[in-house]
C-alpha cells in the first residue's frame, strides 16, 4: 500500500513551482525519508480557532465534496491541514490561510448574515468563488494555497488513493490497445 509520505513526494509534480511552502518542505522531508510520516500524531500545537477549524472543513468539503466517492472530511483533510501547517509551516505560511478565513467569515456575516461555516453550500461556494476571483482581501492567495492544501491531502490520504482512484500497487502491463470504454478510474501507484 502506498503511504502518504510516498504520496507526499509525488505531489511536487503536481502544483510544480507554485507549490505552497509547507507542502514542499513536507515533500522534500518525505524524499529524504529522515522524519516520520506527516500523518501520525495530533498537530504540535493548535493553528485553528474552533470557529475557523469548523470553516475550514467547511470550505474543504466545497473543494472536494462528497458524491459517489467520499469528499475532504471523510478523508481527514481539515485534520492534515492543520497538522501541516502546525509541524510544517512558519507564522509567514500561516499568515494568508488565517486571514483568508477571516475574510471569508467577514464577507459571510455581511453578505448572508450567518457565520460562513454554517452558510449554505451555495452561500461558501460564492465566497470560494470571491477568493478565487481575488475579491476578497489577499482572496487569491488565499484560495491557491488552501486549495493546494486540499487537494494535496485528498489525494495523499487512503481514501484518495483507494477509493477515488484505482490503486495499482504494481502496475500490470503495458497494453497499446486497452479499450478506452474499460477505463473506470484514474489510476495511482
Amino acid at each position: 500500500m502506498i503511504d502518504r509520505r510516498t504520496a507526499l513526494a509525488g505531489v511536487v509534480g503536481m502544483f510544480g513551482a507554485g507549490l505552497f511552502a509547507p507542502i514542499a518542505r513536507a515533500a522534500g522531508a518525505a524524499q529524504a525519508s529522515r522524519i516520520p510520516v506527516i500523518s501520525e500524531g495530533p498537530p504540535s500545537v493548535a493553528v485553528f480557532t474552533p470557529a475557523q477549524r469548523a470553516l475550514v472543513s467547511a470550505l474543504s468539503e466545497r473543494v472536494i465534496p462528497t458524491t459517489d466517492t467520499p469528499g475532504a472530511i471523510a478523508a481527514g483533510v481539515p485534520a492534515f491541514i492543520e497538522k501541516l501547517l502546525a509541524d510544517w509551516g512558519t507564522p509567514g505560511d500561516r499568515k494568508p490561510i488565517l486571514a483568508g478565513l477571516d475574510a471569508v467569515s467577514a464577507r459571510s456575516q455581511r453578505d448572508y448574515k450567518v457565520p460562513a461555516e454554517r452558510a449554505t453550500p451555495a452561500q461558501q461556494d460564492a465566497l470560494l468563488t470571491l477568493a478565487m476571483n481575488d475579491q476578497l482581501p489577499s482572496g487569491k492567495e488565499f484560495f491557491e494555497a488552501f486549495r493546494q492544501l486540499v487537494v494535496t491531502g485528498y489525494y495523499t490520504s487512503e481514501v484518495g488513493i483507494t477509493q477515488e482512484r484505482e490503486y495499482l500497487p504494481v502496475p500490470g502491463e503495458y497494453n497499446g490497445e486497452f479499450p478506452y470504454s474499460q477505463v473506470n478510474k484514474v489510476y495511482s501507484a
